[in-house]
């Protein structure tokens, strides 16, 4: 009996501890529920939660911590943080969306630039 009532007593307290995902803090939780519509990069058309656009790639870690901090302690509102992530997140995504645009002419212009500067120069050389 004394066996049973120990391995009960550690089964009810291991099935206790994890029975279910740890408590998230009501910080936490609200920005997994507050959404966002962002028009801007894969989010374009979608409703978003801000601790979804907080662990984007567009928001880099340490601004996240830093707003996380500041959300945690009470000197941030939740529609200020709303403001700053959909501000960052959408500049970020206009600068990857000009830089992708800009990336695939660089390679074809750039050689040929320098090409036709080199065969410009030497023919003033030349001349002289």
């Amino acid at each position: 009996i004394t066996v049973k009532r120990s391995s009960q007593d550690t089964a009810t307290a291991a099935g206790q501890e994890g029975d279910g995902p740890p408590k998230e803090e009501p910080w936490e939780t609200a920005l997994k529920t507050t959404v966002v519509n962002i028009e801007a990069g894969e989010f374009r058309g979608h409703k978003v939660s801000l601790w979804d656009l907080l662990h984007s790639h567009y928001i880099p870690e340490e601004n996240r911590k830093e707003l996380l901090e500041l959300y945690e302690a009470g000197e941030l509102t939740l529609e200020q943080v709303k403001t700053v992530v959909s501000t960052i997140v959408t500049r970020a995504a206009a600068a990857a969306a000009a830089a992708a645009r800009a990336e695939p002419a660089a390679p074809e212009n750039g050689p040929r630039a320098e090409l036709v500067a080199t065969e410009a120069e030497p023919t003033p050389l030349h001349r002289d």
